[in-house]
């Protein structure tokens, strides 16, 4: 029996409880607005339950048993046996604590949490459909509302989803086995991030890239030592193939690539992976029915306070546009909720940092020097390699290097480019500097502990400033 309609109302609708969606609600529930947030899967979104929280524990997990596998240079020999029931079974463990903290914090804002698919049904009006027979559904009557509905991995003609030999993101990071080949298409930071796993568990990865370089959107500073590091594991990288097509074979399966030039080669793997980007999930929100329109991307546009043409309806996360980053879209949920509350609040993009958690790690944030150039500053840059880093000698890891960027005539700083250990972490130094518009004498000035990896960033402050230490001065 299907149960009868049921009508509600709320200030604040928050469709979607991933990073943007749930930091929208509880920041709402603190601003004593009354606050529903619909959530038709699990709490956490994406990148809790299938992105940011398990890649990052699996990246984590293989990289010890990587670590310990070859740490003869220190005089540890030692060949650790991988569990993969057990890595998983700690995965999941990780993302369970989070996403039932997530719930918890929600109830403790008074946020009204309702599991279900929503979907606009009038300017002020929204419907719920529940899940499961005799569910029925719900009318929501709001004042405003926040989509965050986040994003879903992209598919390419020929290589639709089945779990089996075509893998999303999301399947490959809940298999139960470990694969003895794969194939990876795409060779961005997701496509890159997993290479690392998987090549650290033993498999044969191939990855293949219809663009001339890996890492697009790094320069190739950056991106260079991931790529070396890599090969050095093993990974197979051919870039300028685009996959066409693929069939299965007696123990597995083959994938078919082409160059621009009609070049054809094939590849033989037990699975193939799919990771050419991800895109918005606004299809299923019956945008019509509210008055907004998506761009042909499906995204939403939004102002500097997360709203869209209409005043009342906001939207942030992955459906807000690029950077399609978990951490934009927690900024842009709080901005959404205090403007909804009335509070002076607006976004300023100026020192998103953004991170790949291959090895070594890349972190940016801010402007590049051409892009510095670009806006007609006179760039001053300093740099510091990890090799001449006490501590990063003393971590094994001295790929890669610290660069500052930073406006000669004021010593303002406006952006920095990190590739080696623990880069995302060492980003953030420089983004608050550039937040509170500090100078290249402010962080030069500023005693960093020794031994440690932020020492690179002092150094190359006082590079740009042309009296480092501990590396030459440019």
């Amino acid at each position: 029996m299907v149960v009868g309609d049921i009508a509600t109302g709320t200030d604040v609708l928050v469709i979607g409880a991933g990073p943007g969606g749930y930091v929208a609600a509880i920041r709402a529930g603190q601003l004593d607005l009354d606050v529903t947030l619909v959530e038709k899967e699990s709490y956490g979104g994406t990148c809790l339950n299938h992105g940011c929280i398990p890649s990052k524990a699996l990246i984590t997990a293989t990289g010890v048993a990587h670590e310990a596998g070859n740490a003869e240079g220190m005089g540890i020999h030692a060949d650790p046996a991988i569990d993969m029931g057990g890595m998983m079974e700690w995965k999941d463990g990780v993302v369970s604590q989070l996403t039932g903290g997530v719930e918890k914090l929600c109830k403790a804002n008074g946020v009204n949490l309702v599991e279900g698919r929503a979907e606009f049904d009038g300017e002020n009006r929204a419907r719920v459909a529940h899940g499961g027979d005799g569910q029925g559904s719900e009318s929501i009557e709001f004042e405003h509302a926040v989509v965050a509905t986040g994003s879903r991995p992209i598919e390419i003609p020929g290589f639709e989803f089945d779990g089996e030999r075509i893998l999303s993101s999301r399947d490959a990071l809940a298999l139960e086995s470990v694969p003895d080949s794969l194939v990876i298409i795409g060779a961005g930071y997701i496509g890159m991030e997993l290479a690392g796993v998987f090549a650290k568990l033993g498999t044969d990865v191939t990855v293949v890239e219809m663009l001339e370089e890996a890492l697009t959107g790094y320069a190739d500073d950056l991106a260079k030592p991931v790529v070396d590091n890599m090969e050095d594991l093993g990974v197979e990288i051919r870039l300028g193939e685009a996959a066409s097509g693929w069939e299965e074979t007696g123990d597995g399966m083959s994938v078919t690539t082409e160059t621009e030039d009609g070049e054809e080669a094939s590849y033989a793997c037990e699975k193939a992976l799919v990771a050419v980007g991800r895109q918005p999930v606004t299809d299923t929100l019956n945008l019509e029915a509210v008055g907004i329109e998506p761009d042909e991307g499906g995204f939403l546009a939004t102002d500097d306070r997360a709203r869209t043409d209409l005043e009342h309806v906001f939207a942030v996360g992955d459906v807000a546009g690029e950077p399609m980053l978990a951490h934009k879209g927690m900024k842009e949920g709080q901005v959404a909720a205090e403007v909804i509350a009335g509070e002076p609040s607006a976004l300023d993009y100026q020192a998103v940092p953004a991170a790949v958690f291959t090895e070594p790690e890349i972190g940016t944030v801010g402007m590049t020097e051409t892009e510095a150039e670009e806006a007609g500053f006179e760039p001053a840059v300093g740099q510091m390699p990890f090799r001449a880093s006490g501590r990063a000698l003393t971590t094994g890891h001295t790929d890669g290097f610290v660069r500052i960027v930073a406006d000669s005539e004021s010593g303002f700083l406006l952006g920095g480019q990190i590739v080696g250990p623990e880069a995302s972490e060492l980003i953030a130094e420089v983004g608050l500097a550039i937040e509170l518009g500090a100078t290249l004498e402010d962080v030069a000035a500023t005693i960093h502990t020794h031994p440690t990896l932020s020492e690179a960033v002092h150094e190359a402050a006082e590079n740009a400033l042309g009296h480092a230490i501990h590396t030459l001065n440019r």
